[in-house]
């Protein structure tokens, strides 16, 4: 990922970000050269990156251990366009972009095909997202057997992180008044994605 060094997200950013977006798309490539590419939520665990897989996804079965992987979780994004900037009225010089924040980590990839490892990271993951309920949901509230065969119904997926790209791309290098522009525009779009860049952008900006 190309990151210019006004886009460099720090790196207390970085876990923050990864604590704010829990799923990522996960891409090895398998042995015929073929790209895969699957969504998953994530279990961070000390430069380990903890997911599984269905088994009946192919995916799992073309990862050769110790394989190079790519996870990539990514923020909202959203069109930026040259009229909301300041600049415009004044030279006309500007064009449109396209702001967004996304986190890559690289690193080797291991298939866990065990029980022990798979009811670990579904009890974490499970835990991980019901925690703020007032009556949190846990893996044991369903009958052991149940639960054994979802179990076996999935695979693990271990990434070691050995490479962090972090780029928080918010119009950091234009001028003040032309990011206000920018934020004001997109809080007039309609939809979520739009709004989520500007509380960004706002962020950035340190308002």
């Amino acid at each position: 990922m190309y990151v210019p060094h006004f886009n460099v997200m720090e790196e207390a950013d970085v876990v923050g970000f990864l604590a704010a977006h829990p799923a990522g798309h996960l891409v090895t490539v398998g042995p015929d050269g073929r790209p895969d590419v699957t969504l998953l939520p994530l279990v961070l665990d000390e430069g380990r990156v903890l997911a599984h897989l269905a088994r009946a996804n192919e995916h799992w079965r073309r990862i050769t251990s110790g394989s190079s992987g790519l996870l990539v979780v990514t923020a909202a994004d959203a069109y930026i366009s040259p009229s909301w900037y300041a600049s415009k009225r004044e030279h006309g010089r500007v064009v449109p972009t396209w702001n967004y924040s996304e986190v890559q980590l690289s690193g080797q990839v291991t298939v866990h095909d065990d029980e022990a490892f798979v009811r670990d990271v579904v009890t974490r993951l499970t835990e991980r997202h019901e925690a703020h309920r007032s009556r949190p949901w846990g893996v044991t509230d369903a009958p052991e057997r149940y639960i054994a065969g979802q179990l076996r119904a999935v695979v693990g997926v271990e990434l070691r992180v050995e490479s962090v790209s972090a780029k928080a791309k918010l119009s950091q290098n234009r001028s003040r008044a032309d990011r206000e522009g920018a934020i004001a525009g997109l809080e007039a779009e309609p939809g979520s994605s739009s709004h989520d860049v500007a509380r960004a952008m706002r962020a950035a900006l340190g308002d």
